[in-house]
């Protein structure tokens, strides 16, 4: 055992106890304990997500903890057209990750922009042309390697360039996106160039900080832009609740029900000294089977903490408020100056998570003005498992009230996990399409390869259909 190892035995109170030896020398590895049982060891080559899945999956075999949904099939598909595959593997090195969080706008008469998530890669933001929608080709990034803004993180592992958008603002080409700070929180930086193939020149400093992510550009009926985004709190309480967990650990029997979900529960607070020092995506990794066992029955688990809340007094009745506000994911609009460079007015949230499907979070909004409406899909649900899907809302102004369908709009097929993150663009045909990332099956998490597909749309009375007549079905891409 590494002489920097970290020794951590689950406070009293808890209804279940481990002890657990982190060693980080070298690649980290897990020694676990239970009274009466043999230790048992644990060894991760690397710190991915996939590393950590592994880890979990082993742990839920071994002792009893919640298996991870993303090695878990997804429900059968009740109904929807078939997903067309536009691009399942990367073509250009330089394109780590795939097609994640894609934005497809059309910029001429025969002339489509892809835009997508790279994550910690040198060069960020991929952009891609195409004159047909099948056939692309790399012709260049956003903010090629050295670059980027000063204001962001920057680095492998340290760097998340996520979710970027460009739409035709007057005579230019504006981008908003994503990425951390060099404190770690994320922020929404806007660009411009006069082409959609840049060059992009960044302001200065973001337009909105504070833990938010997943900008959307909307230019109204009127011509005024505005600005979508969400705030990232369901990024925040999964730490807040391990940290009220380790200090009250009996309170795990009153917040969970099954007992996977109560050794999950215990696991997580006797980790916590140790995440809690942890990089903010190494966090999420290790506490996402917490936040699984929270979100399976999230009305439930929502119900009792509140209840809890009502008992607590003082410090603690205000900190088991904050999780509970935290648990509702909220997206925000907010008009834009003429020449995008500051917001005005105040945010107005137009949408929060209270459908069953979308479980602690809805993200990646896109919205689309047809016909005097304002459509907007969004993705809800954990995006590195099968349980992520696309919702649809419409509104009679941007910034609502919205009128949710009460059924997922497109869920995972045996096929593709996770169809997620929406964008919506007129194809060569004049209709509108559904352009999304999705997982290969048994693949899903962070820094996965993620998949473009396509699916033709109607926006018509209020309702948001797949259009069935476009494209006939086809068979499952053979990758």
């Amino acid at each position: 055992m590494n002489a920097d190892a970290i020794v951590l035995q689950t406070p009293p109170g808890a209804p279940f106890t481990f002890g657990v030896t982190v060693d980080g020398g070298g690649p980290r590895s897990f020694q676990v304990t239970e009274p009466g049982q043999d230790t048992r060891r644990y060894e991760l080559a690397r710190v991915e997500q996939t590393d950590y899945l592994d880890l979990f999956e082993a742990l839920a075999r071994d002792l009893g903890t919640r298996m991870p949904l993303a090695r878990t099939p997804p429900p059968p598909r009740k109904c929807g057209a078939p997903l067309r595959p536009l691009l399942t593997e990367s073509i250009a090195p330089e394109i780590l990750y795939g097609y994640g969080d894609p934005c497809v706008v059309r910029v001429g008469e025969r002339a489509w922009r892809l835009l997508v998530t790279s994550n910690d890669a040198p060069n960020a933001f991929p952009i891609l042309a195409s004159n047909d929608l099948t056939t692309w080709r790399l012709t260049g990034f956003v903010f090629p390697e050295g670059r980027a803004p000063a204001w962001t993180l920057t680095g492998r592992n340290q760097a998340d360039f996520w979710a970027p958008e460009m739409h035709r603002v007057g005579n230019e080409t504006w981008l908003c996106f994503t990425a951390r700070m060099h404190d770690r929180s994320l922020a929404i930086g806007l660009a411009r160039g006069a082409s959609p193939d840049g060059p992009f020149e960044a302001e200065h400093a973001p337009i909105v900080t504070g833990d938010v992510i997943d900008a959307h550009i909307l230019v109204d009926a009127h011509g005024a832009p505005w600005l979508v985004w969400k705030k990232d709190d369901n990024g925040v309480w999964p730490r807040q609740l391990a940290a009220l967990l380790h200090r009250e650990p009996a309170l795990v029997r009153e917040l969970f029900v099954a007992r996977k979900d109560q050794r999950t529960a215990v696991l997580a607070l006797t980790l916590w000294p140790w995440v809690a020092t942890l990089d903010p995506m190494e966090q999420f990794f290790v506490l996402q089977p917490l936040i699984e066992a929270a979100t399976a029955e999230f009305t439930g688990f929502a119900g009792r903490l509140e209840e809890l809340r009502a008992r607590a007094c003082g410090a603690e009745a205000e900190e088991i408020a904050g999780i509970s506000r935290a648990l509702r994911t909220r997206i925000y609009a907010q008009r834009l100056s003429a020449d995008g460079r500051r917001l005005e007015g105040e945010p107005a949230v137009i949408l929060e998570n209270d459908q069953p499907w979308e479980a602690h979070l809805i993200e990646g909004a896109w919205i689309t003005q047809e016909g005097g409406r304002y459509y907007l899909l969004y993705a809800g649900n954990d995006f590195s498992t099968a349980n992520y899907g696309i919702g649809a809302a419409v509104a009679d102004a941007p910034t609502g009230p919205y009128r949710k369908s009460s059924e997922v709009f497109l869920s995972s097929s045996e096929e593709w996990w996770g169809p997620g993150h929406p964008s919506v663009a007129v194809g060569a045909d004049g209709r509108h399409h559904v352009f999304l990332h999705a997982f290969r099956p048994g693949v899903a998490g962070y820094k996965a390869f993620r998949a473009l597909l396509a699916a033709p749309i109607r926006f018509e009375g209020g309702v948001v259909s797949l259009d069935t007549s476009v494209w006939p079905a086809a068979r499952p891409d053979p990758g």
